[in-house]
């Protein structure tokens, strides 16, 4: 019997289930692992790569470096939870119920809809392991809970904050008071995790980091060295009132608070390296939503308070010392994909994505076939990230109902020249800001007589009411009735 012969028999042998298995297996081991890095209230302008002259953010810059920057990425909502019902959904909260973020006491109920299909179940049922370390803020029901939507396993917080220090949190199914800085215990225990995985699966891990969500501090002696007796420099430090002092010591906090998130990111991305698997996963930075310091007057986000020594009057629906916005810089969101052997390092990607596009894109680098019947509004950008030369539209919409404390059904179209903002609930509220010569939103065009800018209002107003029909956007209904 020669070799050939010998090796048929053995070859024969083989039983078909094992030949299958083993190939399914090679199949998930070929799949890449998946680290999505998401932080709390991160504005993009908080990165040292963006060119801010204070902060300090080596691991995330040498992200940048390593991947693709997108300078051009929003959020559809500028506010926790309905943001992030849309990054796991694909779909818009308005669609979802969820226009705002949950306050745990007084929607105890109010989370993303049980039958809710995510991301995160198709992954799962494609062979990868999933985790989720760190915030939800969509539901505390246990009908709401992440393993019902497709995570393995799930350490953190499901409301909406947890204390900076000594937090207490979900592990193992119960509450628990766990001592140390809450940044770097979610690093524990995402690193937990990973150590823990299945070497047979990818895994996927969404790591969603606390910070740098007010309280900023305590942080590590060593995050809040550089700015210990830092002056720095903020933005339109001459805006009528503004509180420039108030600025300045925010300025510190926060920024020693994204230091402390980018000394743990350097934690796990080492973990990865020193596991040979850097190669093998995909390494995704991103924000719920932006936010402002000082820029137009304000501080925080979408719901914004303005930091002044002297308010504007409050209106029938806007409460003394808020501003409701949807400004770049509360829906702008940090974002960068570090995607070895599929995209370039050092590149730069300035078409206009948005949070929705996640479900399709995480689902096409996993080889996942997104379900035919699945409605969902995002685009995969796989394609322009592997420099792919295709088709783009520009044009960007975005919702915010507000309904704690201030009041309003603001709808925004945002294109690379302009960008207009009505709120359905309150007369006067309308803005229109020409981005191409006034990125800073500083100049509001609404009420200006020129035909030229009232052609733009008419045609952007109808790309509002026209995506709020396709979507079957409640406040329609307002809006026929008026």
């Amino acid at each position: 019997m020669n070799f050939i012969t010998k090796a048929l028999i053995v070859f024969c042998a083989v039983p078909l289930g094992c030949l299958v298995g083993s190939q399914s297996q090679a199949a998930e081991q070929s799949r890449p692992n998946i680290l999505f890095l998401f932080t709390d209230d991160q504005a993009p302008w908080a990165l040292e790569a963006s060119g801010h002259p204070h902060a300090v953010s080596p691991n995330m810059d040498s992200l940048v470096k390593q991947g693709a920057y997108l300078t051009n990425a929003f959020t559809v909502t500028p506010v926790c939870s309905p943001s992030r019902a849309s990054l796991i959904s694909g779909r818009y909260g308005s669609e979802l119920g969820i226009t705002d973020w949950i306050h745990p006491k007084s929607e105890p109920e109010l989370g993303l809809p049980p039958d809710t299909t995510t991301w995160v179940q198709l992954l799962q049922k494609a062979g990868y392991h999933t985790g989720l370390v760190g915030k939800w803020h969509l539901g505390t029901p246990d009908t709401m809970h992440p393993t019902k939507f497709g995570y393995n396993h799930f350490m953190g917080f499901r409301t909406g904050g947890a204390a900076t220090k000594n937090p207490t949190l979900e592990k193992n199914g119960t509450n628990e008071k766990i001592v140390g800085l809450t940044t770097d215990i979610l690093t524990d225990h995402a690193l937990e995790f990973l150590n823990n995985a299945p070497t047979d699966k990818p895994f996927c891990l969404s790591l969603h980091y606390r910070a740098p969500h007010t309280a900023w501090l305590p942080v590590a002696d060593e995050d809040w060295a550089p700015f210990a007796d830092l002056d720095p420099e903020i933005p339109n430090p001459d805006y009528p009132n503004l509180n420039v002092p108030r600025v300045k010591k925010m300025t510190r906090e926060y920024l020693a608070s994204v230091a402390g998130v980018d000394r743990n990111i350097g934690r796990v991305l080492q973990w990865l390296e020193d596991k040979g698997l850097d190669e093998k996963t995909v390494v995704i930075f991103s924000s719920d939503h932006g936010y402002n310091m000082g820029h137009n007057g304000i501080w925080h986000k979408g719901n914004g308070h303005w930091v002044l020594t002297k308010n504007p009057p409050a209106t029938e629906n806007i409460p003394n010392g808020q501003r409701p916005n949807m400004y770049d810089n509360s829906i702008r969101i940090p974002t960068i994909i570090r995607w070895p052997g599929t995209v370039e390092p050092g590149t730069t990607i300035e078409q206009t994505v948005s949070n929705l596009d996640w479900f399709p894109t995480l689902l096409e680098m996993a080889g996942v076939e997104t379900p035919s019947d699945l409605k969902i509004h995002g685009k995969s950008i796989v394609p322009i990230l592997k420099g792919n030369d295709v088709p783009w539209a520009n044009d960007f919409y975005a919702e915010y109902s507000t309904k704690h404390q201030s009041h309003t059904h603001m709808r925004m179209v945002r294109t690379p020249q302009w960008k207009l903002i009505r709120d359905f609930l309150n007369e006067g509220r309308d803005e229109l800001y020409h981005l191409a010569d006034d990125p800073a939103e500083s100049n509001n065009l609404i009420d200006t007589d020129s035909p030229e800018v009232k052609a733009i209002i008419k045609q952007l107003d109808a790309k509002i009411l026209a995506k709020m029909k396709s979507i079957n956007d409640p406040v329609l209904s307002s809006v026929s009735a008026n």
